[in-house]
């Protein structure tokens, strides 16, 4: 009985302890809230496309460096890239940090659309995104070294999540093989933590070329690049009818010609395409590429594919997911002043719906699946290594990602507050993993039984360099 009641005693010490431990740590992110809150505005002012994000890089590397992190930049071969670690011994718990914006999404931290001119915008959050994700790394660094934890914090900074899949090239090289755990986040509408999923995903620019002329004195001379960009697009959109359900194929013209009295000779279509399985869309895109083939015999052009961007489908991980759920609803949502309160109100009136302020005050329930939509590169890092997520309300309930009301929002106080959100709950995650090394057996079990034996990871853009340019 002794025995018992001293385990006992031991264990409400060892679980107060641990408490006051992940008190701490949440209090680190409020006292320095100021300079995170400056370093994501300033991103957000930036608004840099994926590839081009010089300025939000070395800005989140400053301050890593200013923290005695060791950098180490230009992975991959992504000038962007880099990854930013502290301490030497004990596992790698990581951390994911995006950075890059979109285009055609200019827009001013309004509640009304109104643009800032010729640049993009932060319809992802993803300049909230890595702030939070460098608040967490610094506050982990902090209480590594008050409690004589061995253990090894990591940030990695991945440049090009919208279409360039820079996590892809890093896991490609490697970068993520000795990693015990990643953590990452997204900006959302809501509080939750399910086992979210994300679409496989291989993009292409089509290339056509044809025959100059003028298309109104000497049209027989001409073979037009445009007829056969169309005549891809008309063939694709016959194939809808024949493929599975749950695909999603779209596509933009990016070069249709100059003129129109000129027949193009030169024409490019820029295709997505999506499914829950990687392995359905590597077949899905083989016969978008056919048609393509078609579509340049029958116009007597020629026809030449990049594969720009290829990723995997997300790989859930239940006991990751349940550990990051009781964090998120230990830090719980927040509550908008009436300052906050009218923004979201003219917001809302925007999207044509009521506002719901409970959306951000609370934590959705746990859901052990859901359905997917958008992709993420992040789905590569996941079959490298098991890999977890959530998201935070950083934007007006019924919010869209990729809309100029999540750009309004995301350059407010309401992005910052769902930010903040963020950070305690990766940092309080992460705290608990790194004191409880049977949690990252465990998960690490469950993650070799969902990938199967004898998996091998193929990046599904193949062996290509990282597509720099691919926003030029």
């Amino acid at each position: 009985m002794k025995t018992k009641r001293l385990l006992l005693l031991l264990s409400v010490i060892s679980q107060s302890v641990l408490a006051q431990q992940l008190d701490d740590v949440s209090k680190h992110i409020e006292r320095n809230l100021t300079d995170y809150n400056q370093i994501a505005l300033q991103i957000w002012n930036y608004a840099e496309m994926g590839y081009q994000e010089h300025k939000s890089s070395k800005l989140l590397k400053d301050k890593l460096v200013e923290e005695g992190f060791t950098i180490t930049e230009g992975v991959a071969e992504i000038p962007t890239a880099f990854v930013a670690e502290y301490g030497t011994k004990g596992p790698v718990i990581a951390i994911l940090g995006e950075f890059d914006a979109l285009p055609g999404l200019s827009q001013k931290a309004v509640p009304f659309k109104e643009s800032l001119g010729a640049r993009g915008g932060h319809g992802c959050g993803h300049h909230l995104f890595g702030t939070a994700s460098l608040a967490a790394s610094i506050a982990l660094k902090d209480w590594l070294i008050t409690t004589k934890t061995p253990g090894r914090i990591r940030f990695y900074g991945t440049p090009a999540e919208e279409g360039g899949g820079a996590k892809v090239y890093m896991s490609r090289a490697g970068l993520f093989d000795d990693v015990a755990v990643v953590l990452h986040w997204h900006p959302g509408a809501s509080n939750a933590a399910d086992e979210a999923a994300a679409l496989a995903n291989i993009s292409a620019k089509f290339r056509f070329e044809g025959v100059s002329a003028h298309a109104a004195a000497a049209p027989e001379k001409g073979r037009s690049a445009l007829d056969g960009v169309e005549s891809m697009n008309y063939m694709v959109n016959l194939m809808r009818e024949h493929i599975p359900q749950e695909t999603r194929i779209h596509y933009v013209i990016t070069d249709g010609g100059k003129a129109p009295n000129v027949v193009p000779d030169q024409a490019e279509v820029y295709y997505y395409s999506r499914h829950p399985s990687r392995e359905v869309v590597r077949s899905v895109f083989d016969r978008i590429v056919r048609a393509a083939e078609g579509a340049a015999k029958g116009t007597e052009t020629k026809m030449t594919y990049e594969i720009v961007n290829g990723v995997h489908e997300l790989l859930p991980n239940e006991t990751l997911q349940r550990l990051v759920h009781e964090s998120l609803s230990e830090v719980g949502g927040y509550t908008y002043t009436q300052k906050e309160l009218a923004f979201a109100e003219a917001i809302s009136e925007t999207l044509g719906t009521q506002l719901n302020t409970l959306v951000a005050q609370q934590v959705e329930p746990y859901k052990s699946a859901s359905r997917a939509y958008g992709s993420t590169d992040v789905g590569d890092v996941s079959f490298v290594v098991p890999t977890v997520g959530f998201r935070t309300a950083t934007w007006v309930p019924g919010t869209s990602a990729h809309s100029w009301q999540a750009v309004a929002a995301g350059g407010t106080s309401i992005g910052l507050k769902g930010m903040t959100v963020a950070a305690k709950t990766l940092a309080i995650s992460a705290v608990k993993l790194f004191s409880n090394p049977e949690l990252i057996e465990k998960a690490r079990q469950e993650f070799d039984t969902r990938r199967g034996a004898g998996f091998t990871y193929r990046p599904l853009l193949g062996n290509r360099p990282p597509a720099l340019d691919y926003r030029n």
